[in-house]
């Protein structure tokens, strides 16, 4: 139902086997992509899902490994035939940075509209929502958790009590009011309770926080970086607001989410798997982030009542 790709796994710098981290997920056919760095449509090419249905690019933040793909991303995209408006996302800022980097493309077919980011923040796009929450680094930034949201079960019952004629059903499972015979029926008044939706959370160059960690709470795949792998560097990524495999790997326990990929490793990180059960001892459900490593998440099956 929907479906997550990591694109890369890399940090500062493309390496010849590790594309820089980004994230895309595709719900019905449309697509968001979470930073951009340089090669980032290589990756996407490689992927093969296309370029075409791309509605909305969120940046965490803007250092050059997070956005400079983004210029050479718009014109492929403009040349696969999109007249539509893409929506970008970013800490505030971001239409200075966008304009110094489509200097070379300046002629569009579509239209760029732009949500500048100063604090927590949810923003509907499509059938997604996307909560955008401060963290910490260098700079300001934000890591991202986007929530495909499920409508409470109809009670066919409870619309027969109420004599809501048939017909009007559809809209109210659609979550839609109806007015019927002098009467208003809201959606509430023929469902069950709340049902889990799919959530999908996302931070790269950050340290630990609480916000953070309120924020990816029972996640279903919770993607978060791994600048260090040792412990011992644990000062450089305090010095660098970064993490280590354990600081991700707490979290993730912490916030009971139910799976986390480690991403965003330093070039000197050659050989991230010989530090993976640093994280695993810690949140046994740990997995390496790889290039075009996909999951696609669908909706908890529910018993009938």
């Amino acid at each position: 139902m929907l479906d997550v790709c990591l694109l890369g796994t890399g940090g500062m710098m493309p390496l010849p086997n590790r594309w820089l981290t980004a994230l895309l997920i595709r719900y019905n056919g449309r697509k968001l992509l979470i930073d951009c760095g340089e090669g980032t449509q290589i990756t996407l090419k490689m992927l093969g899902w296309g370029f075409k249905t791309i509605d909305t690019i969120c940046f965490t933040h803007y250092h050059g490994d997070h956005v400079t793909g983004l210029a050479g991303l718009l014109l492929t995209i403009g040349n696969s035939g999109r007249t539509e408006p893409i929506t970008l996302i970013g800490p505030a800022g971001l239409e200075k940075v966008v304009q110094g980097l489509t200097i070379i493309a300046p002629e569009l077919p579509f239209e760029l509209k732009f949500i500048e980011l100063s604090e927590e923040t949810s923003i509907p796009s499509g059938d997604l929502l996307i909560k955008a929450v401060p963290v910490e680094h260098t700079i300001s930034c934000f890591a991202y958790v986007i929530e495909l949201q499920r409508r409470p079960k109809f009670k066919p019952d409870q619309a027969k009590a109420l004599n809501i004629p048939t017909r009007f059903w559809k809209e109210l499972q659609r979550g839609e009011t109806v007015e019927w015979n002098g009467s208003i029926y809201t959606p509430d008044m023929v469902s069950g309770d709340k049902r889990k939706g799919i959530k999908v959370a996302y931070c790269t160059d950050s340290r630990p926080t609480l916000g953070l960690m309120d924020a990816i709470y029972k996640a279903d795949l919770f993607v978060c970086e791994g600048m260090y792998g040792d412990d011992e560097d644990k000062p450089q990524a305090q010095k660098n607001k970064h993490m280590t495999f354990s600081e991700a790997a707490y979290l993730a326990k912490e916030g009971e989410v139910e799976e986390l990929w480690l991403t965003h490793f330093s070039p000197a990180l050659s050989e991230p798997e010989a530090y993976l059960s640093v994280a695993t001892d810690i949140f046994p459900n740990t997995k390496l982030g790889e290039e075009r490593m996909i999951k696609n998440l669908s909706f908890i099956q529910e018993k009938n009542a």
